[in-house]
């Protein structure tokens, strides 16, 4: 009886190579078996565990409200009972009239109006700040000088806006700096923080300030991320800094702000509840008005709780809506948006 001298592991990898050899031979590619979902479950238990408190937080807070949807179809009354749910089974049921007087007043035609307003300026003034910054700091080439700027662009985001418009009521105000500087030099002082028709840029300005620092982190973060042998290769190619900025850089920040600008599309009907309520009594409606606090003034002050849900229902499709199309157009510029396609 003969034995071979060859080992059977060396024997097995030979004849494993040789199988692997007539298959790339012949054309033909291994398939991959996908993982069964009972598998990938018990392979990934530990992080499922983490994430769970994550996912009943959310489904307690942001999804099991949305069944208090069903107040927009009511006369609801919560002085039925202490309970919520019981005061909505006892509610009279009125259908789609609370839709029906929404789309008839003019005050809620004024506050899209306004919300729109905003919504554009800010996208027009406000989104590009960060981006702009980014690039500033990106440029900046001594480490202290770029954690002081970063520093001193961040702190107002940890500002509340209580603080915001106090500082600005100090600088922009009847008696504030500006106004007193202009009539030490024999001119009319100005009041912008109670101007209605400058208030939407007042708005956009204190947004500006507070929160442009905070935005720029994701944008510092995608231009780390940026090989440093392609601005040296563009370099040598004979490309300025304009040039490595315009085909390096840009390109590099092409899918982040494609996906914030999705974000911010589909939040385009909340542009800061609390900053414009803070200064509505100073303007008026007319001026401050949007549909947050038109939500507020008719659902905690005016105690019409059906009314106000259907108006936050009518926000909350068409923001939906808007998030939809325009990730529908970062599939078309060939961005990934918010999911894939």
């Amino acid at each position: 009886m003969s034995h071979s001298t060859v080992p059977r592991s060396r024997a097995g990898a030979d004849d494993r190579a040789d199988e692997t050899r007539q298959e790339a031979v012949s054309g033909k590619k291994a398939v991959s078996r996908k993982p069964s979902l009972r598998r990938r479950f018990g392979r990934d238990r530990v992080l499922l565990l983490m994430t769970l408190p994550a996912v009943l937080l959310i489904l307690v807070f942001n999804y099991l409200p949305i069944l208090g949807n069903i107040v927009a179809f009511q006369d609801y009354n919560p002085y039925v009972s202490d309970n919520g749910i019981v005061s909505m089974l006892h509610s009279a049921w009125v259908g789609l009239d609370n839709f029906r007087q929404i789309f008839a007043d003019s005050a809620f035609w004024s506050a899209v109006r306004n919300t729109l307003v905003l919504f554009v300026l800010q996208l027009v003034l406000f989104f590009p700040v960060p981006i702009l910054l980014a690039l500033l700091i990106n440029s900046v080439f001594r480490p202290r000088v770029r954690a002081f700027a970063q520093a001193v662009l961040y702190l107002p985001h940890f500002f509340s806006w209580v603080l915001v418009i106090a500082v600005f009521q100090q600088l922009f105000g009847g008696a504030g700096v500006l106004s007193q500087l202009l009539r030490q030099h024999g001119y009319n002082g100005l009041d912008i923080m109670t101007n209605p028709s400058t208030f939407k840029f007042l708005v956009t300005a204190e947004g500006i300030w507070k929160d442009a620092g905070w935005g720029i982190i994701i944008f510092l973060a995608a231009l780390a991320s940026v090989s440093p042998d392609l601005y040296e290769a563009a370099a040598m190619d004979g490309a300025g800094r304009r040039r490595r900025m315009w085909h390096v850089t840009l390109p590099a920040l092409r899918p982040v702000i494609a996906l914030l600008l999705v974000l911010r599309v589909g939040d385009a009907l909340t542009v800061g509840f609390e900053q414009i309520l803070l200064q509505r009594d100073a303007v008026g409606p007319g001026a401050a008005e949007v549909l947050d606090t038109f939500v507020w003034w008719n659902g905690v002050r005016n105690q019409d709780f059906g009314y106000a849900a259907a108006a936050g229902l009518i926000k909350g499709v068409v923001s939906l809506g808007l998030v939809l199309a325009a990730n529908k157009v970062a599939h078309l510029m060939g961005e990934q948006g918010v999911y894939k396609k």
